[in-house]
């Protein structure tokens, strides 16, 4: 977990290389299913075309399908999900379904004046136009007013582990494993 620009989906695909398990990300889903055409991909496809998000039965919906396949087996890692207190019920209930349990829930923390420089540089250099300091600013807002309940919730269940997420990509993966008392 993690605001927008904390490199949360470069730290994702780190992590999951390191132990052998597929990252898994909302984004990744909904695109998959938007090109297979599936009945949950057709329904986001219209949400997303709208600039909507997409409802919580129909992402819950994808993403115990996803957690369902076999690659999932040996374990994986959430990037993006969960995002409200009822996808993380809904998730609990998956996971009890599979016979699995999470291990640990990863929050990187990234200074606001960081996060904004950060992403105006992406923007920047992706031409978004639309990135504004304001906009962006406006979307951490948003996340931190979402996401503080579930890190409540999740320390509260003694599986949060905060991590700095300042630094060079490797020195952000080594504080993460240091976290988990992994050796790289």
């Amino acid at each position: 977990m993690g605001p927008p620009g904390a490199g949360k989906g470069t730290q994702a695909i780190a992590i999951a290389e390191h132990y052998g398990i597929p990252a898994i990300s909302t984004g990744d889903i909904f695109r998959a299913n938007v090109a297979a055409s599936t009945t949950l991909g057709q329904t986001a496809r219209r949400y997303m075309e709208a600039g909507e998000y997409v409802p919580d039965d129909v992402t819950n919906q994808m993403v115990r399908d996803r957690l369902a396949e076999d690659d999932c087996s040996q374990g994986f890692l959430l990037d993006g999900y969960p995002r409200t207190l009822d996808q993380v019920a809904w998730l609990d209930k998956v996971l009890a379904d599979l016979g699995v349990a999470l291990d640990a829930v990863v929050a990187l923390a990234v200074a606001e004046d960081e996060l904004v420089q950060r992403l105006l540089r992406r923007a920047e250099i992706d031409q978004r136009a639309d990135d504004t300091e304001d906009v962006i600013r406006r979307r951490q807002q948003v996340y931190a007013e979402e996401t503080t309940p579930l890190l409540t919730e999740y320390a509260a269940r003694g599986l949060l582990v905060t991590v700095d997420g300042t630094g060079t990509q490797d020195d952000v993966a080594t504080k993460i494993f240091d976290a988990l008392g992994v050796r790289v």
